[in-house]
């Protein structure tokens, strides 16, 4: 229910901010008519983000993140319903050998970080007496309210209702600051209300992640600076990555230009393109070891095969006029080579390298998942193992924000590089 809600949060702040933008922002800033002019429907190279959006998109997914986790960087009124905090109080009626009696439970519920006793009550009269508990934030307790009653379970006494409400055992009523639910021995069983905010064991504040990531940068990690964990992811992606680009365009060239060559090599790249690199890590474990070549030869792998398939993508896709063209004017194979194929292969060629970049990117930091002193999947390991969601999602934020410049670099590159892509 609660993922629901987000999920018409989030597309509510798209739609509002969708209308807001491109009705009220871009209304009132002045339109270049001639360069729309030569802008049509469904042309892709006409699209370009909108800067706005962008940020815009960032801003709503950071404040649901602060919404959901009661975030102290936001007002009280935008906080999404806090689970139950407080005292709560019910009623149970007992009943034994054709009797009833009432009781009331008084329950504290206190945040999970603060150890609380059980408040002292009066017993109260009957044989039913009073009770009392404590229970955390998001914990639920059985009560043992027949542990001080005069008559107990074990002497045939039952609860029959909970508030007046009659209740038979696995059944659930609810009061005001939660459910009591019977368990099948007979026992209540009190869920304080958990209301739409996140328990910081799974989803820590924006604020909690911001401290953490102060303490690693000043204190380190498992030994290793911040700093170093992410080097060493970054120098075995790298690594990993041009060892599979030396080898992936040439191989791609050669079956793009040659029948037995692409007779030859296109059984063994099509049956490994499928294949995800995970799947390899326990073969190059076995076969490399766990240090530092088995995890750059796996990287290898999982760019190889995309780096040639882009490379000869990119020489199938030549235009043949262009080819006639040059051998028309005296051109030699090699001069065709450099002067056609290879600059009008290029694009397919970045196209490949970015989409190599970042499986090579999520491979390292599986495979540092599985078997590494240093990196950023060793950071997010142990910090799963120990319950630091806060490391867990600082490491998260740093993959994605170094993935996503990885990416802008080389759509950079490719810009400065190829600046012919996209004309005839």
């Amino acid at each position: 229910m609660t993922g629901l809600f987000v999920l018409l949060i989030y597309v509510g702040m798209f739609v509002g901010a969708y209308f807001v933008v491109t009705k009220v922002v871009q209304s009132a800033t002045a339109k270049d008519y001639t360069s729309l002019k030569t802008v049509t429907f469904g042309d892709e190279s006409a699209v370009r983000p909108n800067r706005i959006a962008g940020v815009v998109s960032i801003f709503t997914l950071f404040l649901i993140w602060g919404m959901f986790t009661g975030s102290s960087l936001l007002p009280g009124f935008l906080h999404a319903p806090a689970p139950f905090v407080g005292t709560a109080e019910f009623t149970y009626t007992a009943e034994a050998n054709g009797e009833r009696d009432d009781a009331t439970v008084t329950v504290i519920v206190h945040p999970r970080e603060e150890k609380t006793d059980a408040p002292e009550v009066e017993l109260g009269d009957g044989f039913a007496k009073n009770d009392s508990a404590a229970i955390a934030q998001w914990r639920t307790g059985l009560i043992r309210v027949d542990s001080n009653d005069e008559i107990t379970k074990s002497d045939g006494a039952e609860v029959v209702a909970i508030n007046g409400q009659p209740i038979s055992r696995g059944e659930t009523v609810k009061i005001d600051s939660g459910t009591v639910t019977l368990s099948d021995k007979g026992t209540p069983n009190y869920a304080p209300s958990r209301g739409w905010q996140m328990e910081p064991l799974y989803l820590p504040p924006p604020e909690a992640v911001w401290t953490r990531t102060g303490k690693v940068l000043s204190e380190g990690f498992r030994s290793f600076t911040l700093f170093e964990h992410l080097g060493y992811s970054l120098f075995r992606v790298v690594a990993g990555f041009l060892l599979g680009a030396l080898v992936g365009i040439p191989l791609g060239y050669a079956m793009g230009l040659s029948n037995w060559f692409r007779g030859w090599f296109d059984p063994i790249v099509e049956f490994m393109r499928p294949v995800p690199p995970l799947a390899l890590i326990p073969l190059v474990i076995i076969w490399f070891g766990i240090g530092e070549t088995g995890k750059i030869i796996l990287l290898f792998l999982a760019a190889l095969w995309i780096m040639a398939i882009a490379a000869r993508s990119g020489v199938s896709g030549v235009n043949i006029s262009k080819v006639h063209a040059a051998y028309s004017l005296g051109a030699s194979k090699s001069q065709l080579m450099r002067y056609v194929i290879i600059p009008n292969s290029l694009p397919e060629i970045f196209t490949g390298a970015r989409v190599a970049m970042g499986v090579c990117w999520g491979t390292v930091v599986a495979a540092e998942l599985v078997a590494a002193e240093q990196g950023a999947g060793m950071m997010i390991m142990v910090a799963s193992r120990f319950q630091n969601t806060d490391i867990v999602i600082l490491g998260i934020i740093l993959i994605g924000v170094i993935g996503f410049g990885i990416d802008m670099l080389m759509r950079y590159a490719e810009r400065l590089l190829v600046p012919w892509k996209g004309k005839a």
